[in-house]
């Protein structure tokens, strides 16, 4: 099945109340600089929790439940029951990852923009999500619409490091555990081509495991004047370099087959047809190799660990007694993290290197897709981009919804927002997001939930 490329619709309105307010949170949570250990998610839900207040939530509904240094949001949009159905729980994360002034072209937190993006740390992961989950909110709020079922607004503080808040909310919250499911706003989303047209759309369905190691080199060390074979620091970055040249063995499901196929018929090109050869047989070496070499989808085809943190030494005139990379891999569903542990140490090398794991990883199930759910994001994706195919898919990055699944809780996530994936920055520097795919995403989530929480 071929099908077309689709052009969106026409421009929303940008000036009206519900987009002025969603740029007004927006730009507000932005210069809340919310990265860990700084002690500002706290500020960022009071001020959230307070616009929905205004609005005409009852403060009651609404909780701001503290974390250790940070906080998460629990805000309930009560239904009038109608329908026998429980709640939904809508997702968010208000922490972003950190970002350093003098590395950025422009300041990572304010909101700033040129005629094409706007720009900042967070403009997509995911204060994106919480803006537009929030004017939702507001907006649903004041037009006086009542749901069939309760709706929940559920904010972590801590999604970019250890989860712990995300944890507490899966897991520890008997209200929440009462859920028929949850929508994430942290992944899915549409892709479009260089030239602005849609490819499809992206229903995440299953993420990969997130798995992260300390792997040190130690010595006796002693002085420097005095330098001896062995070295900690080069021992490291001989195993460093063989992570480096290593590739997991490729993986494949029916999932990631059919986005593949679909993705490339609309992709086109040297990537597309590689998609399509890869769809066709995952066995095809050529092909596998092709898609290895795209930073946004060689993550689809296998098992991938990359070194991103390093310390070593003690001393300028001291030889190193000790040096340490942080390993992080995302890990294909259905692979045991022990078993990734054991690769990389037998392609090391070296026993007397060390492994420690810093957390114990959460490997989720996969939420299969129900049709309630994909006609729901149809109707609001194809109110933007009429004919575009909808597609579950298995996320690379790791999110909140890995221990809500976890929990029993079915997850799907489906961002509002539209790009190119070549135009995703989000960890990275000057992380952006096109000025229309804010605007177009307006309307996203008031689609969506009426359609699941109206008679």
């Amino acid at each position: 099945m071929t099908l077309l490329f689709s052009t969106a619709l026409s421009a929303p309105d940008t000036n009206s109340e519900h987009a002025r307010k969603t740029l007004e949170i927006y730009t507000t949570i932005i210069e809340m600089e919310t990265s860990k250990n700084l002690g500002n998610v706290p500020a960022m839900a009071q001020y959230l929790a307070d616009q929905m207040i205004g609005a005409g939530l009852p403060e009651s509904d609404i909780e701001i439940l503290p974390v250790g240094e940070t906080a998460a949001l629990i805000a309930r949009y009560r239904g009038d029951g109608s329908s026998g159905k429980k709640p939904i729980l809508l997702l968010a994360h208000m922490d972003v990852v950190e970002a350093r002034p003098e590395d950025w072209e422009r300041p990572p937190f304010t909101l700033t923009k040129d005629d094409t993006f706007f720009f900042a740390r967070g403009t997509t992961d995911n204060k994106f999500g919480v803006a537009q989950l929030t004017s939702t909110f507001i907006r649903l709020k004041k037009e006086g619409f009542v749901p069939n079922r309760d709706l929940i607004i559920v904010f972590s503080g801590d999604e970019e490091s250890t989860m712990t808040s995300t944890e507490v909310l899966a897991y520890e919250r008997e209200d929440l555990a009462e859920a028929e499911f949850a929508l994430n706003s942290d992944a899915g989303g549409g892709q479009l081509s260089v030239d602005g047209k849609a490819v499809g759309y992206l229903i995440q369905t299953s993420e990969k495991t997130y798995a992260t190691w300390e792997m040190t080199a130690r010595n006796p060390g002693g002085h420097s004047s005095r330098p001896r074979p062995d070295n900690a620091i080069y021992d490291l970055a001989n195993a460093i370099s063989k992570i480096q040249a290593h590739k997991f063995p490729v993986r494949w499901n029916d999932t990631t087959l059919e986005y593949f196929e679909e993705t490339g018929e609309q992709l086109g090109g040297e990537v597309g047809a590689a998609m399509i050869q890869f769809a066709e047989n995952p066995e095809n070496e050529a092909a596998a190799e092709r898609l290895s070499t795209e930073s946004s989808y060689v993550g689809t085809t296998r098992t991938t660990c990359v070194v991103t943190m390093l310390r070593g030494g003690h001393a300028e005139n001291a030889l190193p007694q000790s040096a340490t990379a942080t390993v992080n891999c995302r890990i294909f569903p259905g692979i045991r993290a022990d078993d990734v542990m054991g690769e990389l140490q037998r392609v090391i090398g070296n026993n007397a290197i060390e492994f420690e794991e810093t957390y114990e990883p959460t490997e989720s199930p996969v939420s299969e897709l129900r049709e309630d759910i994909r006609a729901a994001v149809s109707e609001a994706v194809h109110a933007r981009y009429p004919g575009v195919r909808i597609l579950g898919y298995m996320a690379s990055g790791g999110t909140d919804g890995m221990h809500f699944r976890t929990a029993g809780i079915p997850t799907w996530a489906m961002s509002g927002i539209f790009m190119n994936p070549d135009d995703g920055y989000a960890h990275g520097l000057n992380e952006r997001v096109p000025i229309k795919a804010f605007y177009d995403a307006l309307d996203h989530w008031s689609i969506i939930i009426k359609n699941l929480a109206s008679d």
